[in-house]
């Protein structure tokens, strides 16, 4: 996969990230947050990180050093 294919999917799930992460902390400042739904949108946060992170990982090239 080169930078320009994870380019727009990367910025789109960044975004996504940002969004969710928004979305947690307003819910949890309002203070009526519901537990089980603030845990869901922590976990799909999470995984959107873990998907980031493996598309950033596979731009890095392997060099033995």
């Amino acid at each position: 996969m080169n930078d320009e294919d994870a380019g727009p999917t990367l910025e789109l799930l960044k975004a996504e990230h940002r969004r969710l992460d928004e979305q947690i902390r307003a819910m949890a400042a309002a203070g009526t947050a519901d537990q089980l739904e603030l845990a869901r949108l922590k976990k799909r946060k999470l995984r959107l990180k873990d998907q980031i992170q493996r598309i950033v990982d596979s731009n890095i090239p392997d060099i033995i050093a």
